[in-house]
């Protein structure tokens, strides 16, 4: 256990004894060198292996953060589910069909006369909760929003505040027309 790495090799044959010599030498001359004239001597091996360890805590960082935001992405999805679950309304007794725009493509959602009113005032709003849409007050679409802009697919502005310059005010809107 006591042998050193040159004694070692020059058992197992894979080294000479001149080999050996010829490093022992040039490492007490890089020593006589270091004490004497107080200067560095460069160890190209431990420059390397420092370079090797910070590039590995550079890559265990970004990783850890990839994991991070991977994680607040998952905790705010579910933030969101949970609130849309929780705050839903129910449209089981829903007779008409509410037509309104997801990115480019019309879709239909059912529901009553009522929610038709709300919806337009802006009291209610339509989200997204996976592939199904759902009705939620306007104050939860408000947090939803917060978290992720794109689940709330349509929310009107409550004002109802007509326009001055609008040529059509004094025009009501017929009943049967619905978009």
């Amino acid at each position: 256990m006591g042998n050193s790495l040159s004694d070692q090799l020059l058992k197992a044959g894979l080294a000479s004894k001149k080999q050996a010599n010829k490093v022992k030498k040039a490492k007490k001359v890089q020593e006589k060198m270091r004490r004497h004239n107080k200067v560095e001597v460069v160890d190209e091996a431990k420059i390397l292996a420092e370079k090797a360890i910070e590039e590995n805590a550079r890559k265990d960082r970004a990783l850890n953060r990839q994991r991070q935001q991977a994680a607040e992405k998952k905790a705010i999805a579910a933030q969101i589910k949970q609130l849309i679950e929780m705050n839903r309304l129910s449209r089981d007794d829903a007779e008409l069909s509410y037509n309104f725009s997801d990115h480019g493509s019309i879709k239909k959602l059912f529901v009553t006369a009522d929610m038709q009113q709300q919806l337009q005032r802006g009291v209610l709003a339509i989200v997204k909760l996976g592939e199904a849409y759902e009705l939620v007050p306007a104050i939860v679409a408000d947090k939803i929003r917060q978290r992720d802009e794109s689940s709330v697919i349509q929310r009107m502005d409550s004002q109802t505040d007509v326009e001055e310059d609008d040529p059509y005010a004094d025009y009501q809107v017929p009943d049967d027309l619905m978009w």
